[in-house]
């Protein structure tokens, strides 16, 4: 592993400045808008990142087709940046590609992408590796999961399909190999969203997948609209498929717990999972986000078992006690109390929906109060996560949007694919609530499209969270933070004590006007894997020096001090001062 460099990642403002003076100058000869008053600018073009999603759609409504895809962050080849996988679909129903409404972007075959991000002083720029990688991925893809599963210190890639689901090894040399079949890892139903978590605490990461429904485009279903249209079925219609749980055995092959564990005591249509310690006994819990149906809470009892305590914590359905469409999920401390809070993506006309955490893992449906409820109301949220973009130490939301049922006005327009809705952008005020500047975030935020996976990371090592949304039938976006505000900042990695892969379920504390508590993780979001690294916003400018307190997976504590702020720091379990609990 790579040790990071404090010349590589140090930003100053002047640098900043320059780095967005440059972007300005690239997107301009793109013919893309201003940056002046933009929040994200969409640099998509102009980091020559090439992907068209492509769903297979034939005019039959198959319901896969509009589920995919999603969209991983991670740094496959050791270099300390952010490199882009995302998932492709292809034909259903046997059709050939010549029966598609939209044909293929790009030429065939049809597979997964794997993107190199070739940084280069401040100028963003991706490569097309996927031949050269080895990633010959031709499921119907749905997700991606990554993490360094056999702690040999070189980032993994679990993709979920419609279909049987593949592991792929990565050899350390810029290639990887599928090990699916050895592994024992090859859940076969419709998956879609995965986390790594090390549920038993043994230095390994065992692997959650959420399946959703039993559906076959040999008989599908026969649904209509509103007004008697055809049209898309909801998941209900269908039998839930049961999630499953895969042990890491740390010797290359994982054991399936599913039924051991408890995980098979319930279940119903997953799309997003999130792995936390909800109730502060410094074991990893795991949240399930179900389509239509109640959500899972599968609180850990240390043992190796789980228990469903989602309706006692008040997170198995809404305020009104209702369950609602779920898709993408995050947990965070958005109210800076030191727990994790929860929250998720829902159908258009259920609204979002926040639970707050009172630090014991019960929680309370606060969407109303919070102000989220009504700017949520008409569209469709999938990818999500909670995100600092302003860097003043409170994390705020970014929600990615499109429909599952047609949008009458877009088909009475023509619209081939009429589901394409804005995204949105949510500033945390700091005092328990939140207010839509969506109008502010830039002309990237202008654009309807049919978003559904998002990862959340510094892709331009700025200290300031970017994103890449996996639209579907569309064109993936890489948005990044331009805000220059004058916050400072910290970044961290944190690592295992061996220095091989990031420490998964890690928490910490950074010392500021009050203590900002951070979770390493890579889930959350809708199919989608983020960027593991942790940043703090520190707001404005003050000590040049920070301490950060760290619980590691397996319960000890830390201390690290003399953190210098505009840089990331690697920390290294070990390499601390104990730190009593």
């Amino acid at each position: 592993m790579r040790s990071l460099s404090v010349a590589r990642f140090r930003r100053t403002r002047s640098g900043r400045r320059r780095r967005i003076l440059l972007l300005s100058a690239l997107l301009a000869l793109t013919g893309q808008a201003s940056l002046a008053a933009d929040i994200f600018v969409d640099a998509t073009a102009s980091a020559g990142l090439r992907f068209e999603h492509f769903n297979g759609m034939s005019g039959e409504l198959y319901f896969p087709e509009m589920m995919g895809g999603g969209v991983a962050l991670l740094d496959f080849d050791g270099d300390d940046d952010l490199d882009v996988y995302l998932v492709q679909g292809h034909m259903l129903g046997g059709k050939p590609v010549s029966a598609a409404t939209f044909e293929p972007a790009h030429a065939l075959p049809l597979t997964d992408r794997l993107y190199r991000n070739d940084l280069d002083k401040g100028r963003l720029s991706f490569t097309d590796v996927t031949e050269s990688a080895g990633l010959a991925s031709f499921g119907y893809g749905m997700g991606v999961a990554a993490a360094d599963y056999d702690n040999d210190g070189h980032v993994d890639i679990y993709v979920t399909n419609y279909g049987a689901n593949e592991l792929w090894r990565n050899n350390g040399d810029g290639t990887f190999r599928n090990v699916t079949g050895k592994a024992g890892v090859g859940d076969s139903r419709w998956s879609v969203s995965a986390s790594w978590v090390d549920y038993d605490r043994d230095g390994f990461l065992d692997l959650y997948v959420g399946n959703y429904v039993d559906y076959s485009f040999e008989n599908p279903k026969p649904c209509r609209s509103s007004t008697s249209a055809r049209d898309y079925c909801s998941p209900l219609v269908y039998e839930p498929q049961a999630d499953s749980l895969f042990r890491n055995r740390g010797d290359g092959t994982f054991e399936d717990v599913s039924v051991a564990s408890g995980i098979r005591g319930a279940f119903g249509g997953a799309l997003g999972v999130v792995a936390a310690d909800f109730n502060g006994d410094r074991w990893p819990d795991i949240y399930v986000a179900n389509d239509g149906v109640a959500n899972q809470l599968w609180v850990n009892d240390g043992k190796g078992r789980f228990v469903n305590d989602a309706v006692m914590a008040g997170v198995a359905v809404n305020m009104d006690g209702s369950p609602e469409a779920s898709m993408g999920v995050d947990a965070g401390d958005f109210d800076g109390d030191g727990d994790e809070d929860l929250f998720m993506t829902h159908l258009a006309r259920e609204t979002n929906t926040l639970y707050i955490n009172d630090g014991q893992g019960w929680f309370e449906d606060r969407t109303v109060a919070m102000g989220l409820a009504n700017p949520s109301f008409a569209f469709t949220g999938f990818g999500t996560a909670w995100m600092d973009y302003d860097r003043d130490g409170w994390l705020d939301l970014l929600v990615v949007n499109g429909a599952v049922t047609r949008i009458e006005e877009q088909l009475m327009a023509g619209d081939p694919y009429p589901l394409k809705q804005l995204n949105q952008l949510f500033r945390n005020l700091g005092d328990g609530r939140y207010t839509e500047v969506s109008g502010q975030a830039g002309s990237s935020f202008e654009a309807s499209h049919v978003s559904r996976g998002a990862a959340f990371g510094d892709i331009d090592q700025d200290g300031a969270p970017d994103v890449v949304i996996a639209n579907n039938a569309g064109p993936a976006r890489v948005l990044l933070n331009i805000m220059d505000n004058g916050h400072d900042w910290i970044g961290l990695r944190l690592v295992t004590s061996d220095g091989r892969r990031d420490a998964y379920g890690a928490r910490v504390a950074l010392e500021a006007d009050r203590p900002l508590w951070r979770r390493v993780r890579a889930d959350g979001s809708y199919a989608s894997s983020n960027d593991p690294r942790v940043l703090f916003g520190l707001g404005k400018e003050g000590p040049a020096r920070r301490s950060a307190r760290v619980v590691w997976p397996d319960g000890a504590e830390e201390r690290f001090t003399n953190l210098s702020t505009g840089r990331y720091h690697l920390l290294r379990q070990g390499r601390g001062t104990e730190s009593p609990p």
